[in-house]
């Protein structure tokens, strides 16, 4: 077996774990020959690499992930980590306080854009009441 694919194979339960099966395996579904590339690397890489690391706990990544994900300014990875963050156990003042610390070093347009995908987030999956 390839390290790749040990990877994969370490990643995969990691990922579903974390961003939902449904939303990974209609991914996987999804993926014809060219995107498969992708999808292969994302879950060896990402998942099976990073996340597959004992070193830090899912908590911790999800909120490494939600900072991360705010400094770059990509909203709808922030949405699917916002629901992992749940998933991996993290309350909705923790997801606050960590976009209003990601806030004040990545400024105020990227913390707003970052709040807003998470208020959607937390609403639809029922964390917090809609107003």
């Amino acid at each position: 077996m390839s390290d790749d694919q040990a990877l994969f194979d370490k990643g995969m339960p990691i990922r579903r774990a974390v961003l939902g099966a449904e939303y990974v395996d209609g991914s996987m579904a999804k993926a014809d020959e060219f995107m498969m590339s992708f999808q292969r690397a994302t879950t060896a890489w990402a998942w099976g690499w990073a996340w597959g690391d004992p070193t830090l706990d899912r908590k911790t990544r999800s909120l490494l992930n939600l900072a991360m994900l705010t400094a770059l300014g990509r909203t709808p990875e922030i949405k699917l980590h916002v629901k992992g963050a749940l998933n991996n156990g993290l309350t909705v003042e923790e997801i606050k306080a960590t976009l209003l610390h990601a806030t004040a070093y990545c400024g105020i347009p990227a913390g707003l854009d970052a709040f807003k995908a998470a208020h959607e987030v937390l609403i639809a999956e029922g964390a917090i009441p809609k107003v």
